[in-house]
Formats: C-alpha cells, sequence, structure tokens
C-alpha cells in the first residue's frame, strides 16, 4: 500500500498533467447514508419548493416572452436539443443545495421509465479554479412499436453540476433526441419539464 505522501506527491503530478480534456480525478459518484438522509430532508423543504416554483414560472416566461426571464436561468431550444441552465453563481442557493437539485432532476427523469447510464465526478485544475463536475447521464430504456421502431420518449438526458473553488457555478439539464428512421418523433419537452419539476 502506497504511503500518504506518495499519494499526495501523485495527485499533484496529475494535478500538473491535467489538461482541459484530461481531468485530475475522475470517479463514479457514491452518496454516504448521511447525504442520502440529508437528501431525503430537502425534499420535504421549503428551500426545494421555492427552487422548483422559480424553474417553473421561468419556463413559463421564456415560452410567452423569452426576453424576460431572470438572469440566473436561460433556456436551451434547438431541433435536437432543449434544456436549461441554472447560473448559481447568480443566486443564493448554497451547495448542498445545488447537489440535491442534481440528484433530485436525476430521480424525477428516472421515473419515466429512463436508466441511469453513468454518474461521475470529474476534477479539472483550471487556470483560475479548480473545476469539479458531476455528471448523471441518462438514457430511455430500450422499447419498440409495433413497426419496429424505438421509442425515444425525450432523448438521451444529460445533467450535469459544475463547481469552481467548491462554489456552485451552474447545472445544466439537456435533452438530445435523434432524429433518424430508427426512431419514432420524440415527446414534448414541456412533459419532460413537468415531470422534473413536480
Amino acid at each position: 500500500m502506497p504511503s500518504f505522501w506518495d499519494q499526495i506527491t501523485r495527485l499533484f503530478r496529475a494535478a500538473e498533467a491535467s489538461s482541459p480534456r484530461q481531468p485530475v480525478v475522475h470517479e463514479v459518484i457514491v452518496r454516504t447514508d448521511g447525504e442520502r438522509a440529508d437528501y431525503g430532508r430537502w425534499k420535504e423543504s421549503l428551500v426545494m419548493r421555492r427552487l422548483l416554483n422559480w424553474l417553473a414560472d421561468q419556463y413559463a416566461v421564456f415560452n410567452l416572452s423569452p426576453d424576460n426571464i431572470d438572469e440566473a436561468v436561460d433556456f436551451l431550444k434547438t431541433p435536437s436539443s432543449q434544456g436549461f441552465v441554472v447560473h448559481f453563481h447568480k443566486t443564493n442557493y448554497t451547495a448542498r443545495e445545488a447537489i440535491h437539485f442534481f440528484d433530485y432532476l436525476c430521480e424525477r427523469v428516472c421515473t419515466r421509465n429512463y436508466k441511469l447510464q453513468l454518474s461521475d465526478v470529474k476534477v479539472y485544475n483550471r487556470q483560475h479554479w479548480v473545476e469539479r463536475l458531476e455528471q448523471h447521464y441518462l438514457k430511455p430504456r430500450p422499447k419498440l412499436n409495433e413497426a419496429g421502431k424505438a421509442l425515444q420518449q425525450f432523448g438521451n438526458v444529460l445533467i450535469a453540476l459544475e463547481f469552481r473553488n467548491d462554489r456552485p457555478h451552474q447545472l445544466r439539464f439537456k435533452a438530445t433526441t435523434y432524429h433518424d428512421h430508427n426512431y419514432l418523433p420524440p415527446d414534448d419537452f414541456r412533459q419532460l419539464m413537468q415531470v422534473a419539476l413536480e
């Protein structure tokens, strides 16, 4: 077993060798029993309800008057991808609350017959900060219709939470759909937003 100092030395060497594409750390996300218990309490909190209501309100504003949304959120709408970005650095939410929201979105998407394909965390040594990127990547469970075409639901869903120097910077939620003859047209993204913000 390597000594403590060998481990520290290896970590510093990895940090020096890291690049925008090569993380210092790359691990699977594992929540402790304490974190899971705290998450359960957060789901019953007013803070959680306030965050979901605010995002639902902003999505309604975006659909009616896109120029009038709050500066702490942006929405994505292209032919192949839809989603949103919450700029946590422009809010008063804590790292704990951002992580719980990140996990909550994953939990909600899984209620729609999605499977969690990958949950990982990467740490990068950037020029002016240390970036930690936690990601949940979800895919719809395979299901074909009578004609043999795949039901894609909302496509693949990526939820990414970025920290800079341990402070929550932004959360990205993006559904990317397929547009070829093997798939049925995707479901309306507004349905996914309703599921995510329940």
